[in-house]
C-alpha cells in the first residue's frame, strides 16, 4: 500500500454483523483484531465482540498495534421527552471513547427509523420522517452532544444513514444547514449516500469542510435494484448482500479517492463490507479491496488519465 495522506482502517462489521446478529456470531474478537494486524492496518471502530473494559481491550490493540477510531452512537433527540437520558448516555460513551484515545464519535439519530427507534412496531414497514419541530429538536440535541463531545476534545460525526431520517442527500443537506458547524460534523459514508439516493461524489464535494470521519463502502447495483422492486427494509437489504467492500461492487471509488487526495485529507476512513462472512470471507476481501485502493492511488501519482 502507498503512503496515503489519510489514514485507513476497517471495521469488524466485516467480521461480525451488527444489525443481523446472525452474520459471523462465531467470530471472536482475537480473531478480527488478529486479521487486521495481518492486513497492515492501524484502525478498527469498536464492534459488538470486542470488550467493553477499556482495560481490557487497550491491551489487545496495542501489543498488535491497531487504535480504535470510533463506536457507533445511536440517539433520539427528535423526541425531546428522551433528551436528558440521551444526554446522559452520550456523555458516558464520550468517556469511554476519550479513554480509548479516539477523536470522534459516530452519531446516528433513531427517531421514526423501523429497525433502530425503541417507539416503533414489528408490523410497522416504513421509515417515519420528522416533521418541522423534530427537526428542531433534533438539531437542538446534536448542539447539546456536540457541545459534550467538545468537552472531551472529541468531534460528534453526524453518521447519514439507510434506513434512517437522514438518508437522502436533501436530508444530509438539510442536517448541515440547521447545525452548528464547530458542533456537528459530517460521518461521509460511499455506500450509505449512494443507497440513499445521492452520488457520493457529490456529497462528498458539497460537504467536504464539514467532514471529520469516513466510511468506504461498495454497493451491488443489480441486488439494491431487486430490493428496491421487492420494497425490502434496510436489515433485509444486508442480508441480500447489498453491500461490499470498495472494488468489489458497482460504485466508481476512482473519483472519490482522487477527491480526497487532491484535497489531502488526513483523517480516518474506515473499509466496510457488511455483508455474510460466510459468503464473503473478509479476511480475503480487504486485501482485494486494499489492492484495489492502492491501484487507484498509483494511477493518480503516475498521472493515468481517469
Amino acid at each position: 500500500m502507498r503512503q496515503l495522506p489519510f489514514k485507513l482502517g476497517i471495521h469488524p462489521i466485516n467480521w461480525v454483523g451488527e444489525d443481523v446478529k446472525e452474520h459471523g456470531e462465531e467470530t471472536t474478537f482475537e480473531q478480527i483484531l488478529d486479521d487486521i494486524q495481518a492486513l497492515g492496518l492501524k484502525g478498527t471502530e469498536m464492534g459488538r465482540k470486542y470488550p467493553a473494559d477499556p482495560q481490557v481491550l487497550k491491551p489487545e490493540l496495542t501489543r498488535r498495534g491497531i487504535r480504535l477510531t470510533s463506536q457507533w452512537k445511536s440517539v433520539l433527540f427528535s423526541d425531546p421527552s428522551f433528551r436528558d437520558a440521551e444526554l446522559a448516555a452520550y456523555r458516558k460513551h464520550a468517556q469511554f471513547l476519550q479513554e480509548m484515545g479516539c477523536e470522534v464519535i459516530s452519531t446516528c439519530e433513531v427517531g421514526g427509523s423501523l429497525h433502530f427507534d425503541p417507539r416503533r412496531t414489528a408490523n410497522e414497514k416504513e421509515v417515519l420522517s420528522l416533521s418541522d419541530s423534530e427537526w428542531e429538536h433534533l438539531a437542538d440535541g446534536l448542539h447539546a452532544a456536540g457541545a459534550i463531545a467538545k468537552e472531551y476534545g472529541l468531534k460528534l460525526t453526524y453518521h447519514h444513514h439507510g434506513g434512517t431520517v437522514v438518508e437522502r442527500p436533501e436530508e444530509i443537506d438539510r442536517l448541515m444547514a440547521m447545525t452548528d458547524p464547530e458542533l456537528v460534523y459530517l460521518l461521509f459514508d460511499t455506500g450509505h449516500a449512494y443507497y440513499g439516493g445521492g452520488d457520493p461524489l457529490t456529497v462528498l464535494q458539497k460537504h467536504y469542510e464539514r467532514i471529520a470521519y469516513i466510511h468506504l463502502k461498495d454497493i451491488r447495483q443489480n441486488v439494491l435494484d431487486e430490493a428496491r422492486r421487492e420494497k425490502a427494509d434496510f436489515v433485509t437489504c444486508i442480508r441480500k448482500g447489498v453491500f461490499t467492500v470498495p472494488g468489489d461492487g458497482s460504485l466508481d471509488f476512482k473519483p472519490i479517492i482522487a477527491e480526497l487526495l487532491k484535497r489531502n485529507y488526513d483523517g480516518w476512513a474506515i473499509i466496510e463490507g457488511e455483508q455474510d462472512p460466510d459468503l464473503h470471507p473478509p479476511f480475503e476481501y480487504a486485501q482485494r479491496s486494499l489492492q484495489f485502493i492502492d491501484t487507484l492511488i498509483s494511477c493518480k501519482e503516475e498521472g493515468v488519465s481517469e
